[in-house]
């Protein structure tokens, strides 16, 4: 009697045991991961440092990898998580999301660092003085923002890719302005329905300029749809259409390897019974304009531009005639950054991102 009792409790036991095992596995079942997202605060400060949150419904535990190798993970019970990237760069974030079942929901997220680097001064300086001239306008970039007395920053996609079908939208957080240069910097990276981001500032409004000397002292970036330019366009451009406003490019760079990142572009475009285009380009002896700083620069008269590289001149365009008279008005200034369009082309696998444009400084003589 008392064998089958006991018999009896452990089958009772057993069927408790079993009844609450498969509602603890229904119960977990239930309690999957959903709705993980993640973001990520990219310290200013140029340490490289990146804090991320991770949060996610029914979620007990996340395991970040950062991007830096494949070995690397790290947990985090709360969802927080940190690290310090070494060099600047784009990287490709994981974070995995666990239920307490072992049930597992991922994202991926891009982030950008940028670290403070020592910038390489070497290159070209101009003259800080020209006979016959004084400098009436400078931006030495000596502020830690952009100074928003003279510029204006253009942001967006533009309209048919700012008339060029570039790639990239434009943005301010693309702009930094540190140690005396302002660096414009190409992002791969997603936003506002583009692949690309990038900056675009302008003088327009706040500073024009009719004749006189041009100048900048830049490094340039480079690889396959990279496009930076210095140039003008006339400060009319509000009441008439382009190309009757006139438009001088003192400076564009169109990467792409050997014959492309070493070679500088000088342009004028009018109205002339149509829109007419011309110019002229040189090519540095050794190196591409990545490798040091160069000076560009314009001497812009009644009757003539003049296009110099490093001070040594190597077009020019003369500006008399009635056919010609958008270049005897005011002009304003702007710099830029695109990624892809008709000239250039679109980036390709041997592109790479971040690219910087850095600027040491704009003066204007007359």
């Amino acid at each position: 009697m008392k064998a089958r009792t006991l018999l009896f409790r452990s089958c009772i036991m057993a069927l408790f045991v079993l009844t609450m095992s498969m509602s603890c596995k229904k119960e977990a079942k239930a309690t999957e991961p959903t709705d993980l997202q993640l973001t990520a605060n990219v310290s200013s400060d140029g340490s490289g440092r990146v804090d991320f949150v991770a949060t996610a419904n029914n979620a007990d535990r996340y395991l970040f990898s950062f991007g830096q190798s494949a070995n690397e993970s790290i947990r985090s019970n709360d969802g927080k998580a940190y690290t310090i990237y070494a060099e600047g760069g784009t990287y490709t974030v994981k974070v995995t999301a666990y239920s307490a079942s072992n049930k597992s929901i991922e994202l991926t997220k891009q982030v950008t660092v940028e670290k403070n680097e020592v910038i390489d001064n070497s290159g070209y300086i101009s003259p800080e003085t020209y006979p016959g001239m004084t400098l009436v306008w400078q931006d030495e970039f000596n502020g830690t923002a952009l100074d928003t007395r003279f510029w204006t920053f253009e942001e967006g996609n533009g309209h048919e890719g700012w008339g060029n079908w570039e790639l990239q939208y434009y943005r301010p957080e693309n702009t930094r302005v540190h140690n005396g240069y302002l660096t414009i910097t190409a992002k791969k990276e997603s936003f506002g329905g583009r692949e690309y981001t990038s900056s675009r500032i302008k003088t327009q409004g706040k500073k024009d300029f009719l004749y006189g000397r041009i100048e900048m002292r830049a490094k340039l970036p480079k690889g396959q749809g990279i496009w930076p330019a210095f140039w003008a366009l006339g400060s009319n451009i509000t009441t008439v259409n382009w190309p009757f406003s006139g438009e001088i490019d003192i400076m564009e760079m169109v990467g792409g390897g050997p014959g492309k990142d070493n070679t500088l572009h000088g342009t004028v475009h009018y109205e002339d019974a149509g829109h007419k285009y011309i110019g002229g380009s040189t090519t540095l002896k050794s190196g591409d304009f990545y490798d040091k700083f160069h000076v560009f620069s314009i001497v812009w008269t009644a009757s003539s531009i003049k296009w110099y590289l490093d001070n040594e001149e190597f077009y020019t365009f003369d500006t008399t005639g009635a056919n010609k008279d958008e270049f005897r008005r005011p002009y304003f200034l702007l710099l830029n950054l695109a990624v892809g369009g008709n000239w250039p082309g679109a980036p390709n696998a041997s592109t790479v991102f971040p690219q910087k444009y850095i600027i040491d400084y704009v003066r204007v003589f007359q």
